[in-house]
């Protein structure tokens, strides 16, 4: 497909969405450091502590660790119910103080006072959602299920009022005449439409029946993304013949070993489907046989038929999706989600996929022979295999730049990655990280650091957890366990959590990292930034709420700069000797940046393709017919059989259990915005503070407080341009 077509496409689509100063030395008295975290938190105007039914239940207090930030070290699972139910209750008596209020609807007695209610319940609801990601447990995870439903019927009972709505609906109508600010006017406009697409105008017939799919729908999320874990966790990959062990690294070997010995097989290797695991035995083992078992245990999670078998839960929410879509007037789930993301309708998402897809598929047409003239030259006579294609890419790499994975992880130790990306923050916003070693985490991985900017003032705390466990989830991600905003005057700043499953140390190791995991390192850190360099007034609007197919912009954009040698060089220092990375090594990174691109490309957007299948459907799928639906799927667009889809069904836990339903897509619309975005930079210096500025103030700050086009214009000057995108895939 010609580049001019490409730009066409993404034209159409542009065109329908238009519509570090060092910490100072001199300590501060005890009392000034408390006063300062006080007012950090807003501690003076927070009432989500208020008069408590029980003392003994840290959920229900204020929490005095430094900046209020949850006293994890006291939190226990039975802690959960008693303050989730009570903080129903206290959110009920608020809305109900809102809905009933006898005067007249204004923007402050009904908006605002909207934004502000359930605090309690929302300090309380992310600390849980934050362990069930992070840290669960079967306890943990039967409490969550047993509140699901409750949540589910206490969020629809607010949505669902009609006095409420009334009343918003009245404010909503008299909007033009009003004195409002750019961001007043915003929430209103995000509270209206959340309230119309939640059911509000439904008859009462219609909104019982919607609360009763979004609390079936809140239960089979949930067991959805357990069943995956569980899944995940039930294989194991056990080696106790050495010669099985052929061709991988040391630190493989040793982590394996570790592995082991902690699931009480000392002795053996045990490798198991996380990635830093199953990875590099697809890269760098021979035994093409034991390939095979570990990539397609990992392919076939969820689709073992056993207790954690995810057909029957897949079918049954695509038929509740469909139905509420349907309720809602929309003729699919996808035409209901996209009408509240920048893409708006199914078609432009699809033309957009597929104008991309042609030339990545015919890429990776040409990756997969090359794979196979490897094969043949090595004298084998099997046909190329998805459990052989990192093995040969590795070795093909290798071949064509003198390179692999091994030769850089000796200089992407995980703290002097995690240095690089503060170093970064600072470069562009002057942030300061200092490690604080007086707040409760909730995992011995966790470590915690206090965020300045460059004259000391507080911003807010970022815990980070890198490595993988059994209570943890797969892949990598941000979450805000309390969100910036701004109250009676006094800011209350964010705490955000960055995790990720990156390569463990070794007792003679540290942690080494794939150039993958540092790239992702630095993804989630840019959500990270997002959270915390909000500087919004309303909950509703602040940090990353803003539309799905916006909110990897700021994520996305910070993979830009890994692997820049002017910054490379900066903190890609080799673990033993302190010796940057040597400008030989920092050009071959660079030479090879376009090598495998089709394969990338192709195992990502097939599976944008298949969420869009999914949430097009206008009939019911039966359980027994999920994985031919993928099929199907599959084969119309022609992935080749070399390649899986990123996220078969089972598994996919993106849209079945992360939020991501019919929006999948994102990450390839926001690379659009952000290989655009970061060639301002190019264009004015990687660390140009005027570009960084605007980057901050119109990108960064604002949240949802405005149309994401619009603040994309306001900091580019200009709508985005493809080129970049194509031009970095080598498209």
């Amino acid at each position: 497909m010609k580049i001019v077509n490409v730009i066409s496409a993404i034209f159409l689509i542009i065109a329908m969405l238009a519509a570090c100063e060092s910490q100072k030395s001199t300590k501060k008295s005890a009392e000034e450091t408390q006063a300062a975290e006080d007012a950090s938190t807003g501690t003076a105007a927070n009432t989500t502590a208020a008069a408590s039914p029980d003392t003994e239940n840290p959920l229900f207090t204020t929490w005095t660790s430094p900046f209020e930030t949850p006293p994890f070290d006291r939190i226990k699972n039975e802690d959960f119910k008693p303050a989730i139910t009570e903080g129903i209750s206290r959110h009920n008596e608020e809305i109900k103080v809102i809905a009933e209020n006898p005067a007249s609807p204004t923007f402050a007695n009904t908006l605002e006072a909207l934004d502000r209610s359930g605090l309690f319940l929302d300090r309380t609801r992310r600390v849980m959602e934050n362990l069930l990601a992070a840290n669960t447990n079967d306890t943990l995870q039967a409490i969550a299920t047993d509140l699901a439903p409750a949540i589910s019927q206490h969020n629809d009972e607010i949505y669902l009022n009609p006095l409420l709505f009334a009343r918003i609906k009245a404010v909503y109508g008299e909007r033009n005449s009003l004195s409002l600010n750019p961001e007043q006017r915003q929430l209103l406009e995000r509270f209206y439409k959340d309230f119309v697409r939640a059911g509000a105008n439904l008859n009462d017939t219609q909104k019982a029946r919607l609360k009763e799919i979004n609390q079936e729908l809140a239960v089979l999320e949930l067991k959805f993304a357990d069943n995956v874990l569980k899944d995940t966790n039930a294989y194991q990959l056990v080696i106790d013949n050495p010669a099985d062990l052929e061709g991988l690294p040391p630190n493989v070997i040793a982590a394996a070993a570790e592995a082991a010995t902690e699931r009480g097989q000392a002795g053996k290797w045990v490798f198991t489907l996380h990635k830093p695991s199953m990875i590099p035995f697809l890269q760098y083992s021979p035994r093409r046989e034991l390939r095979e078992k570990i990539f397609k245990a990992y392919i076939n999670r969820g689709n073992n038929g056993n207790v954690y078998d995810n057909k029957s839960n897949i079918a049954r929410m695509i038929a509740l999706r469909l139905e509420k879509a349907n309720l809602l007037g929309y003729k699919t789930w996808a035409d209901y989600v996209l009408d509240d993301c920048m893409a708006k309708t199914p078609a432009n998402v699809y033309n957009f996929l597929d104008q991309i897809w042609t030339p990545a598929l015919k890429r990776s047409h040409e990756e997969a022979a090359a794979l196979q003239q490897l094969i043949t030259a090595e004298g084998h006579n099997f046909k190329l295999e998805a459990w052989d294609w990192w093995y040969y890419a590795e070795k093909l790499r290798k071949q064509k730049y003198d390179l692999d994975e091994e030769m850089l992880r000796p200089y992407f130790k995980l703290e002097n990655v995690i240095n690089g990306a503060f170093l970064l923050a600072n470069k562009l916003y002057g942030l300061q990280f200092i490690e604080r070693h007086d707040i409760p985490v909730y995992h011995p991985d966790v470590k915690v650091f206090e965020v300045k900017e460059a004259d000391g003032t507080h911003v807010g705390i970022l815990y980070t957890d890198y490595f993988p466990r059994a209570s943890k989830g797969a892949g990598a991600w941000m979450n805000a366990i309390r969100d910036e905003y701004k109250i009676d005057g006094k800011k209350v700043t964010p705490l955000i959590i960055n995790c990720g499953n990156f390569t463990k140390p070794t007792p003679d190791q540290p942690s080494l990292l794939t150039l993958e995991e540092v790239t992702s390192l630095f993804h989630e850190f840019g959500h990270g930034l997002h959270g915390l360099l909000a500087d919004c007034t309303y909950l509703r609007l602040t940090g990353t709420n803003v539309a799905r197919d916006f909110v990897e912009l700021p994520s996305q954009i910070m993979e830009n700069w890994v692997t820049e040698p002017e910054f490379l060089k900066l903190f890609a220092r080799h673990y033993q000797t302190g010796e940057a990375m040597p400008d030989e090594l920092v050009a071959k990174v660079r030479n090879s940046r376009h090598f495998n691109q089709g394969f990338a490309t192709v195992e990502y957007m097939s599976a944008s393709y298949l969420d869009m299948d999914w949430h097009m459907v206008t009939q019911p799928v039966k359980a027994g017919e999920v994985m031919d639906f993928e099929a199907r799927a599959l084969a119309r667009i022609g992935l080749i059989p070399e390649i899986v889809v990123r996220y078969r069904s089972p598994y996919f836990s993106h849209i079945f259990a992360g939020g991501y339903s019919a929006g999948y897509y994102s990450y390839m619309w926001a690379e659009v915005l952000d290989a655009d975005a970061f060639e301002a930079f190019k264009e004015k210096g990687l660390f140009d503070a005027a570009t960084a500025r605007s980057f901050r103030e119109n990108i960064l700050s604002r949240g949802g407080s405005a149309e994401p086009m619009e603040l994309y214009v306001k900091f580019r000057g200009r709508q985005p341009k493809v080129e970049p995108m194509l031009r970095r895939r080598g498209l």
